[in-house]
């Protein structure tokens, strides 16, 4: 491996944050960093950025989601309403898809 690890989720996925401060809150995938094993959380992890005034805005104090690692989420069923862990399997037309392993749902469209 070149650094680079395989995440079980990716960009649009809802998920559920299982640890630290944001736990048990759920939100939309904005960002995958492959590299890192990070994720951006739609409002999410919150942080405070100080931003230089430019052209197109003011400056100041801006509010924006920070990374969380990728091992404290965990794809979100709707069926249980929680966040799960998760298989692959291989459908008959030869489409990977991912599916709950609590209620056995596919996860995928």
């Amino acid at each position: 491996m070149t650094g680079v690890t395989v995440t079980h989720v990716k960009k649009n996925d809802v998920v559920q944050v299982m640890v630290g401060k944001e736990r048990g809150k759920t939100g939309k995938i904005l960002r995958v960093n492959q590299k890192k094993g990070r994720v951006l959380v739609e409002k999410l992890n919150m942080i405070k950025k100080h931003s230089k005034p430019t052209q197109k805005s003011a400056g100041g104090i801006v509010e924006v989601e920070g990374l969380i690692s990728a091992s404290n989420v965990l794809l979100y069923c709707d069926k249980c309403s929680s966040g799960v862990r998760t298989g692959r399997k291989t459908l008959e037309s030869g489409k990977k898809v991912r599916f709950c392993k609590d209620c056995k749902t596919q996860l995928d469209k």
